[in-house]
């Protein structure tokens, strides 16, 4: 049995005498207290493992309760209790530290669960020694996946969203921050999670048949409906439905969609009667709707209901720190997907991501990693596994020339260049290069490493891979001879090309 001391607090004595019994059963040792002084009181005596509080107390205001506690210790698991589900007291709530947010009436089970799951995270925490408040993220999704304070914060509102049962919210962010992943973690966390999730993109469905999509239609509604067909909006009953790239949306269909939000009911295409439905509404853009709503390509009224409650996610410059745990996860991941034993990326490899600005966000972070563990054959991903990303063509700043992060943009370079028509030999390209620039630095590997943007370290491994390691020259002018020789020897087409 635990031995946990829990301490809830409710002036409501049926609420505080039942989580009492129930929290009893489970092994707990349970105090109570009715009023915010008697709170404060036990909370010096009793010296609680959690707490369950109330936010409305005859003589004191949970949130300021919740505040003090919190002060005095920030680990102290604290859930709240209340009659009032409101988004913006849940958002305060989870602001101040709180670690749920429970409606009443609520569910015995649920609080049971919650409770245990609070502590057992507590003392996870303690076991690894955390330092100060920092929380990792709960969903363990491929975006969501960092201890950043930008992640937490989105962890705190996609916990508020789920526990309020908001009817609409609205997810923005660049493309490939996750937010797909952060609509179905609402769904998964939510009393919602045994319902249906049903989504679409709103940018992939032709205008005329997006109406079809979201409502269905009657036999005989046009030419093809040989039979009755639900849709989104049925099909997702009870459920979530997660409207993708929601600024797309046509103009005409805006003014259906907010109608839908307003009665909960709407009309199969053909149909004579409306249809009822209960869902929870989640829509997710990369595009800027105030922005859209001014030059009058978004409906202003949709997107002040759609925004609600409002999500924005971070992209992965903006919380760059989460990069060295997203690459672990993604390792773990593509071992597991494609039976491989890479341990870790080296030192400099992650130091090169951590340079990186990423304008494809995680999904792009994937790629790479992904990529580099098909090249490489060792148990370290290494910076050159890395630099085989396709060049950028983009309006984002060139990356220095001595820290390239990835491969930089070298579509300048090779303007003037014509494929030959019997093709040539990347690795041909690759050894003249290298001996260009040795050329040119008389022998000194880190200037030639430099005017290849690269690292030293990478510039000997290339040439250990081509057969030109410093061991089997005597002296600088023998390596540079050796080099020489390969570079003539090689295609003349080529050869030609880097004279210019």
């Amino acid at each position: 049995m635990n031995a946990h001391r829990i301490l809830v607090v409710d002036d409501e004595n049926l609420i505080s005498w039942s989580l009492s019994v129930m929290l009893t059963k489970a092994g707990y040792v349970v105090e109570t207290a009715s009023s915010g002084a008697e709170a404060l009181q036990k909370f010096k005596e009793f010296r609680p493992e959690l707490i369950m509080l109330d936010l409305n107390l005859p003589d004191a205001f949970g949130l300021d309760l919740l505040e003090t506690m919190k002060g005095h210790d920030d680990n102290l698991p604290i859930l709240i209790i209340t009659a009032g589900t409101q988004a913006e007291l849940a958002v305060k709530a989870f602001r101040l530290g709180a670690d749920q947010f429970f409606g009443k009436p609520f569910n015995m089970e649920s609080i049971k669960n919650a409770v245990a799951r609070a502590l057992e995270e507590k003392q996870a925490n303690h076991d690894v020694d955390c330092i100060g408040n920092e929380r990792r993220a709960t969903v363990d999704h491929d975006s969501l996946i960092g201890n950043s304070s930008k992640m937490v914060e989105v962890s705190k509102l996609i916990h508020v969203c789920a526990s309020t049962d908001a009817k609409t919210v609205l997810i923005t962010g660049e493309s490939g921050t996750g937010k797909e992943l952060v609509a179905r973690a609402i769904h998964e966390h939510s009393a919602r999670a045994t319902g249906p999730f049903v989504e679409i993109n709103c940018a992939a469905i032709p205008e005329n048949l997006i109406e079809n999509e979201l409502f269905g239609h009657e036999k005989g509604a046009f030419t093809d409906a040989s039979k009755k067909q639900k849709g989104i909006f049925e099909l997702a009953d009870g459920g979530t439905v997660f409207l993708d790239e929601i600024g797309d949306m046509p103009f005409t269909m805006q003014t259906k969609l907010l109608k839908v939000m307003e009665t909960k009911r709407f009309r199969r295409l053909g149909g004579e009667g409306d249809v009822e439905t209960d869902v929870r509404i989640v829509a997710a853009t990369n595009q800027d709707l105030p922005r859209m709503v001014a030059e009058g390509k978004f409906r202003g009224d949709l997107y002040y209901r759609l925004n609600m409650m409002n999500i924005r996610l971070p992209s992965l410059r903006e919380r760059i720190e989460d990069v060295p745990s997203l690459v672990a996860y993604f390792i773990d991941r593509l071992n597991a997907e494609y039976g491989r034993q890479v341990e870790r990326a080296s030192d400099e490899a992650l130091e090169a991501m951590l340079r990186y600005d990423w304008p494809g966000n995680v999904r792009e972070l994937r790629n790479a990693v992904e990529r580099a563990m098909m090249m490489e054959k060792g148990k370290v991903l290494t910076r050159f596994s890395l630099q085989k990303e396709p060049a950028r063509v983009d309006t984002a700043p060139e990356p220095a020339a001595d820290t390239p992060p990835l491969a930089a943009d070298s579509s300048r370079l090779f303007a003037g260049f014509q494929l030959p028509p019997g093709g040539v030999s990347f690795e041909d390209v690759e050894k003249q290069l290298i001996a260009l620039a040795l050329e040119k630095a008389n022998g000194n590997q880190s200037k030639a490493a430099k005017s290849l943007k690269m690292s030293r370290d990478t510039l000997r491994y290339r040439m250990k891979k081509f057969g030109f390691t410093e061991t089997e020259c005597d002296n600088q002018k023998e390596l540079r001879e050796k080099l020489l020789r390969v570079a003539e020897s090689s295609n003349p087409t080529i050869m030609k090309w880097i004279a210019c």
